[in-house]
């Protein structure tokens, strides 16, 4: 499906909002272009038509003019029943009027009067008639029967200009509403589909070119639906409109201005070719941009110790170089086109217009009213508008094109539906089945990993960095699925059930706890309506939590800011704790939950720990050995293999890599107590 479509999609969740703020811009564009027509008519019917029309004598009454004691109305005026008396004219000579006793059989040509005599010159034939120049009073008596109507004319005008207002405000406001409500949900679809992505997707992609696909994106994608849509759904039938008024006035000179739509559509499509480039690199670079600032600000510390400042300086005004000279590529497009494109095709239409206006005033048979021309200016003025409208919103439009390319892009990413059910809680009875894993195609970490894990056994994995400790535990929770190989929990093949069913009984503890924004008791529930405030509680105190919190000005409610930074790890590793406890995991995972803290509290932690394991299988991967003493197994991996299993005990008798391990880690401490 073209990105088009899937935005026009979008659209039609709210079709009805916009359907309806299109019909108001139809109103809207109506009564607007309604004005041309009625000036039209005032001039060449009320201002100009009493040397347009022949006057007759007729008797005194509505509409009849008193001139030298005689009453005269003009043919329009006449009704069927009306008797018409003798002809005469009123014609307009320079800026004078002057009054013919008598009809006048060809009234346009090229006017003179003198010493009483009016000489029309038409195709080098001249014709003279006896007439007398109006004074001022005598040319407003003949106006005077137009001015009821004028008047009228003039509040239908401005009655239309109040409703081409009301309606235009309301299309723009439900117009941009819909728009609003259409990004609110794409938004929304955006974030709930990055919750479905399996891990491996975020190993791959910087934080921050997430976050501005998210929020850079779809702002500018806003403004397609908010700006660009309107612009171009208004400029469009605008455009229409104008071009059936001028179909209305004279079909000729409205088939000469329809060479614009031709000119405009091949511009569009030159200009969309270069924009969409540049609008590539560009939203590329901001993307890049936001993945370094995040991640300099997450390593400010890194960068400021190792004095790296001046390094990821001109890191970043790399990036950012590049991203101002595509900009400045884009710019100099967007000067070249918009105005001077819109100069020249005005200009073009008023040649086109003086040109042939000129050549009809020529020919007397078939002259141009007053009311028609200016008709025709008005609506080539009004014409550009729009055009200008649509030119200059090109480049918001070929922007919102890229950046919903690459929103689309990322919805397009497989993902695992959320899964509402529930399932009943699991023994805990785990079983890992001959399983091998590689997180890249061709590369295995894991080699044919088999081992049982009983409910509420306590299973230790322990090994050198890079052993596949934490890829065992990956599996388990299936932030990755296996390769070959099965992993059963009491006896059910996990691939079988939905990951939010699965790990709707599992929990993890951490190295580096995460704690979202908010308060130490909403760490522990994580605003899960499920778990009572009672219940966070007790699982603070059970962990030992309080002792290390009871200090803190609002207890449980104490703020926590980004990633708990105001906390010690120690707090943060029990909070972590408290929050597993909470939700009453039949597979508990620990991840090294001890390696970063004090011997002081590393004893609160371990009789937390306790705590914990109770009543549920627990993996553990130790860095300490001399905490998983107690373990039911241990399984000692070395480059992804399992190469010894046993308990303590068992592990230490055999005098191999865990009794190497074990023993350097206990010279060491000896080392450090001396």
């Amino acid at each position: 499906m073209t990105i088009g479509k899937r935005l026009f999609n979008y659209a039609l969740i709210y079709k009805k909002t916009i359907i309806f703020a299109l019909l108001m811009l139809m109103v809207a564009v109506a009564a607007d272009l309604a004005g041309p027509f009625i000036a039209k008519r005032m001039i060449d019917q009320h201002i100009l038509g009493i040397d347009s029309y022949p006057w007759y004598e007729t008797d005194e009454g509505e509409n009849a003019v008193l001139y030298q004691d005689t009453w005269y109305k003009r043919e329009d005026h006449f009704s069927v029943d009306d008797v018409k008396g003798k002809e005469v004219r009123v014609l307009q000579v320079g800026r004078d009027y002057v009054f013919v006793d008598q009809p006048v059989t060809t009234p346009e040509g090229e006017r003179t009067y003198e010493d009483g005599t009016l000489t029309i010159t038409r195709s080098n034939e001249e014709m003279s008639y006896p007439a007398v120049e109006l004074t001022n009073d005598e040319l407003l008596s003949f106006y005077m029967p137009e001015v009821d109507d004028l008047f009228k004319l003039i509040l239908v005008y401005f009655a239309l200009l109040v409703v081409a207002s009301i309606f235009t405000y309301g299309q723009k406001f439900f117009l941009e509403t819909s728009a609003n409500r259409i990004i609110k949900k794409m938004r929304n679809d955006v974030f709930t589909h990055i919750q479905k992505l399996p891990i491996k997707y975020f190993d791959s992609l910087p934080a921050g070119k997430i976050v501005s696909r998210i929020t850079n994106d779809t702002e500018t994608i806003k403004e397609l639906f908010v700006t660009v849509l309107a612009t171009f759904v208004t400029s469009i039938i605008y455009i229409t409109g104008i071009y059936i008024a001028l179909f209305l006035l004279d079909v000729k000179l409205a088939l000469i201005c329809l060479v614009l739509v031709p000119i405009l559509v091949v511009w569009i499509k030159f200009y969309r070719k270069y924009a969409s480039k540049y609008n590539h690199i560009i939203r590329s670079r901001l993307s890049d941009i936001n993945a370094m600032i995040n991640e300099s600000i997450q390593g400010m510390t890194i960068i400021q110790a190792f004095r790296r400042k001046s390094e990821t300086k001109e890191e970043f005004e790399e990036i950012n170089k590049d991203y101002f000279d595509n900009q400045n590529k884009l710019l100099r497009l967007n000067s070249l086109t918009s105005h001077n494109l819109v100069g020249v095709l005005r200009n073009i239409a008023f040649v086109a217009l003086i040109w042939y206006f000129g050549g009809q005033s020529l020919t007397a048979n078939s002259a141009i009213s007053l009311g028609v021309l200016y008709a025709f200016v008005d609506y080539l003025n009004r014409l550009f508008q729009p055009i200008t409208g649509l030119v200059n919103q090109l480049a918001n439009l070929e922007q919102a094109l890229v950046s919903s390319e690459r929103v689309f892009e990322l919805l397009d990413k497989d993902g695992t539906e959320v899964c509402e059910d529930k399932m009943p809680r699991y023994k805990g009875n785990v079983t890992f089945d001959k399983v091998s894993f590689g997180y890249k195609e061709g590369e295995t970490v894991l080699h044919d990993i088999s081992f049982e894990a009983k409910e509420g056994d306590t299973i230790a994995l322990v090994g050198h960095t890079g052993s596949g400790k934490s890829s065992v535990m990956n599996l388990l929770s299936r932030f990755y699925d296996t390769k070959e190989g099965k992993i059963l929990i009491d006896g059910q093949d996990i691939n079988t059930i939905p990951v939010q069913m699965l790990r709707q009984h599992m929990a993890i503890v951490l190295q580096d706890p995460f704690l979202f924004t908010g308060t130490i008791a909403s760490n522990v529930s994580l605003n899960d309506p499920m778990i009572t405030r009672e219940q966070v509680e007790k699982a603070l105190q059970d962990v030992g939590a309080d002792r290390l919190l009871k200090n803190l000005q609002n207890g449980y409610d104490e703020k926590v800011i980004e990633k708990g930074s105001t906390l010690s790890t120690g707090q943060r590793q029990l909070i972590s704790f408290a929050r597993a406890l909470a939700f009453d995991p039949a597979v508990l995972i620990l991840d090294e939950a001890t390696a970063n803290v004090d011997t002081e509290t590393e004893k609160i932690i371990q009789d937390g720990l306790e705590v914990l394991k109770k009543g549920r299988t627990t993996f553990i991967i130790a860095h300490r050995l001399s905490t998983i003493k107690n373990a039911n197994q241990i399984l000692v991996l070395d480059r992804g293999r399992i190469v010894e299993q046993g308990n303590h005990d068992d592990l230490m008798q055999m005098r191999g890599k865990y009794y190497q391990m074990y023993q350097l880690q206990q010279g060491k401490q000896s080392s450090l107590a001396g």
